[in-house]
């Protein structure tokens, strides 16, 4: 016999979604967001860019491959809750270790389950990604009034750093594969283990430094370029990264950025950014390459854009040259990418490892790659 201990999920709006309890019981606090990917449910859970947020996963069966010990982006599961339709009663998969039902007690993830998702998510698309809260066990007892009061109590997404709950204490270093490059300096804002895979498989000894290092600090170890991963937050709170960013373009490294580390150039080079209303968290995002006129399949995770023109290149407003937004996200006519036309840098809002998919954009790896070669190669001649 299968237990459904209550549970419910409360929005900050006052909508209630009674389900049966998921994982860990208790209570849970976060953004709701919405992830679209049908597959890979533990590269979701495990990629530290949905800190601080409760997702709901749209594909309505969930956990039928269990979990494994190949697939994690990261070290933990980042996710501060988690809602499904239909849980796996069953694993069925020849690498699952555990059951993800099992993974979420054991971690102490609080989920929900039995509720229409769909619905759910219109909720969302309609309203916004809000401020969400789980209860079960003892906290499903509590009333429906102070359940709400707990939720309205929660702080907001917007103005929060997270940078520190997920980046390493640590450096850490991956050795390159086949010939060497030279050290590339990760910025981990919350990277996730498939990005460092594809740049060691360029050639460079990815060193990947705890959010806090000093400009002195990348400095010192060397390196041929800069790196700054995806992660969670507020973009417009991250003023310390920021700063760095623009000490390394002063000293003309180059520099990719993905999600977290493309809005956080895009302050640096003097744009704004502002927060969707609902973001774009999935494997199936359409963006158009302006430079090709390729429409790429795209893994996506953020909740915040860079504000900069669409139309025709514009002069970085702080001192950097001019700048082209070099990609377009064709749902909405967000910026999927920035390119600096007279420094070597340049970015993207999606990930390109996508892990579990699709690869459209694994080529950015190779681009980036090319861009150091040819910054090195140039110095070398002067």
């Amino acid at each position: 016999m299968i237990r459904h201990d209550p549970a419910v999920l409360v929005l900050e709006d006052g909508t209630r979604y009674p389900g049966h309890a998921y994982g860990a019981r208790g209570r849970t606090l976060g953004e709701a967001v919405f992830a679209t990917g049908m597959t890979g449910y533990q590269e979701t859970l495990t990629d530290p860019s949905y800190a601080g947020q409760i997702v709901v996963q749209t594909a309505p069966h969930i956990g039928n491959t269990g979990m494994n010990d190949e697939d994690p982006e990261s070290r933990r599961i980042w996710v501060a809750g988690y809602v499904v339709r239909d849980p796996s009663r069953v694993v069925s998969n020849f690498r699952a270790k555990r059951s993800l039902d099992d993974e979420l007690v054991d971690t102490g993830i609080v989920g929900i389950s039995g509720i229409d998702t769909r619905a759910l998510t219109r909720r969302l698309r309609d309203a916004g990604s809000m401020r969400a809260a789980i209860f079960s066990g003892v906290d499903a007892e509590l009333d429906a009034d102070a359940q709400l009061a707990i939720v309205r109590e929660a702080p907001k997404m917007a103005g929060q750093n997270l940078s520190a709950e997920v980046s390493v204490e640590a450096a850490a270093v991956t050795p390159a594969q086949g010939e060497r490059l030279g050290n590339l300096a990760v910025l981990d804002l919350g990277i996730k283990q498939s990005t460092v895979d594809n740049l060691a498989a360029r050639g460079f000894e990815v060193h990947v430094l705890p959010q806090s290092v000093s400009l002195d600090e990348v400095l010192a170890i060397d390196p041929v370029a800069a790196f700054y991963s995806n992660g969670p937050g507020d973009p417009a709170a991250s003023d310390g990264h920021v700063e760095l960013l623009r000490g390394v373009l002063d000293a003309g490294l180059p520099f990719f950025g993905i999600c977290f580390g493309n809005q956080l150039l895009g302050r640096a080079l003097g744009y704004g950014t502002y927060k969707l209303p609902f973001g774009h968290r999935g494997i199936n995002q359409p963006v158009l390459d302006k430079a090709t006129g390729k429409v790429e399949i795209t893994a996506h995770n953020h909740g915040f854009a860079v504000d900069a023109p669409l139309d025709a290149p514009s002069e970085s407003p702080n001192g950097y040259g001019k700048v082209e937004v070099s990609h377009i996200g064709l749902n909405d006519q967000v910026v999927e990418g920035l390119n600096a036309l007279d420094i070597p840098a340049f970015s993207v809002q999606y990930h390109p490892e996508a892990a579990a998919g699709p690869h459209d954009a694994n080529y950015l790896f190779d681009k980036f790659r090319d861009m150091v070669v040819a910054h090195q190669s140039k110095k070398a001649k002067n």
